[in-house]
C-alpha cells in the first residue's frame, strides 16, 4: 500500500497529494501551521488519514494540547474523524499516556478498520461487476486499503475482475488525479469519466454498484460526501443500482440529528475558476459558490458499511445497535 505518512528523525513526513499523480513528493510537518495548512489545502486528505495525521500532530507538537486540538479541528470542520482523533489524543494526554504510542495505535486501528470495511464491502459485490466511484476513498485517504475503494483492492488480490468507472470529481479532480492513479497502479480496469457522464453509464447498464466514502454521518443516516455525490444517489435510486457508503464507525456523529445540522465547508472560489488550469477558465470577477460537500439523504442509501458491519435501513436504530 501507499505510504502516506512516516516519521523520520522525530519529524512527520507526508505525501503531498496535491502534486499527484505526476510527482510523488514528501514534505515535513514541523509546526502547528504546517499541520493546519496540509489539512486545509488538501495536501493531506481523506477522513481517516486526516485523523491519523492530526493525531501525530498532537503527539509531536509542543504547547497547550487543548488549544492545539481546537486549532487543528478548525482546518476541516466537516471531517468528524479529525475532531474524534484529536479528542482521543487529548484524553490520552490528560491521563498520562504516551502520545506517540496512542497515535500509532490510531494508525494501526485505521489499517484494521480498512481491512474489515473492505471485507464487508466485498461481500456485497460480484466478480465482473461494474463499479462507479466518486472522489477518492482509497489507500491515499487512509492508512490501509481505503474505505470506498477498499473492496476493489481486496477483490483484486482475490482474483475479482471489476470494471471501474471513476468520476473526475470537480473541482479538485480527486477522482482523476488520485482514484485513477491508485486503481491503475493496482492493475484494476479503470475508465475515467466526467462527473456529468455518470447517469449515462448507469442508463447503459454498465454500473452494478456505487461505492463512496463519507466525511460525516448524521444520526439518521444522512451522509456528508464530496460535492456531487448526492446526484449519483438520485440516479442510482432511479436505475435500481445499490448505493453504498463506506466509512469508519467513528464517522457517525450521533450529536448531529440529520444532514440539516451538518456544517458544509465552503472553499475558495479560485478552485473552480483556476484549479489545475494554467489560467482562469472563467471571468475574473464572476461570483462563485464552492461547497466542499453535499448531503446525501438516507432514503437514497442502500447500506452504510463500517468496520462493525453492514448497516441497512432503518439506519438510526441499526447504527445505535452497533454502538459500544
Amino acid at each position: 500500500m501507499i505510504e502516506n505518512i512516516k516519521i523520520e528523525n522525530g519529524i512527520l513526513m507526508y505525501l503531498d497529494q496535491s502534486r499527484l499523480p505526476n510527482n510523488e513528493v514528501y514534505l515535513k510537518a514541523e509546526t502547528k501551521e504546517d499541520y493546519f495548512t496540509a489539512i486545509k489545502t488538501l495536501k493531506v486528505r481523506g477522513a481517516p488519514l486526516i485523523g491519523v495525521f492530526a493525531a501525530y500532530g498532537m503527539a509531536l507538537l509542543d504547547g497547550d494540547k487543548r488549544e492545539l486540538k481546537k486549532y487543528l479541528d478548525s482546518a476541516r470542520p466537516t471531517a468528524v474523524n479529525l475532531s474524534w482523533a484529536t479528542e482521543r489524543m487529548l484524553r490520552a494526554y490528560e491521563s498520562g499516556k504516551g502520545l506517540l504510542s496512542e497515535a500509532a495505535a490510531i494508525q494501526n486501528e485505521d489499517k484494521e478498520m480498512c481491512r474489515k470495511i473492505s471485507e464487508y464491502g466485498l461481500s456485497l459485490l460480484k466478480d465482473g461487476d461494474g463499479i462507479l466511484t466518486h472522489c477518492n476513498a482509497g489507500g491515499l485517504a487512509t492508512s490501509g486499503y481505503g474505505t470506498g475503494l477498499g473492496p476493489l483492492f481486496l477483490g483484486k488480490e482475490r482474483g475479482y475482475d471489476f470494471r471501474v468507472y471513476c468520476d473526475e470529481t470537480r473541482p479538485l479532480l480527486q477522482g482523476a488525479r488520485l482514484t485513477a492513479y491508485e486503481l491503475e497502479k493496482a492493475g484494476i480496469d479503470t475508465t475515467l469519466i466526467c462527473d456529468n457522464m455518470a447517469g449515462l453509464v448507469m442508463k447503459q447498464g454498465k454500473i452494478n454498484a456505487v461505492l463512496v466514502g463519507a466525511d460525516r454521518i448524521a444520526a439518521n443516516g444522512d451522509t456528508a460526501n464530496k460535492i456531487g455525490t448526492s446526484p449519483l444517489a438520485v440516479n442510482a435510486k432511479y436505475y435500481g443500482i445499490p448505493f453504498y457508503v463506506l466509512a469508519p464507525y467513528s464517522t457517525i456523529d450521533f450529536s448531529c440529528k440529520s444532514g440539516d445540522d451538518i456544517i458544509i465547508e465552503e472553499r475558495d472560489g479560485d478552485e473552480i475558476k483556476k484549479g489545475y488550469f494554467k489560467s482562469s477558465m472563467a471571468p475574473e470577477g464572476v461570483k462563485t459558490f464552492n461547497p466542499a460537500f453535499d448531503v446525501t439523504d438516507h432514503s437514497l442509501i442502500s447500506a452504510i458499511i463500517t468496520e462493525k458491519g453492514i448497516i441497512k435501513p432503518p439506519f438510526k436504530e441499526n447504527m445505535e445497535e452497533l454502538y459500544d
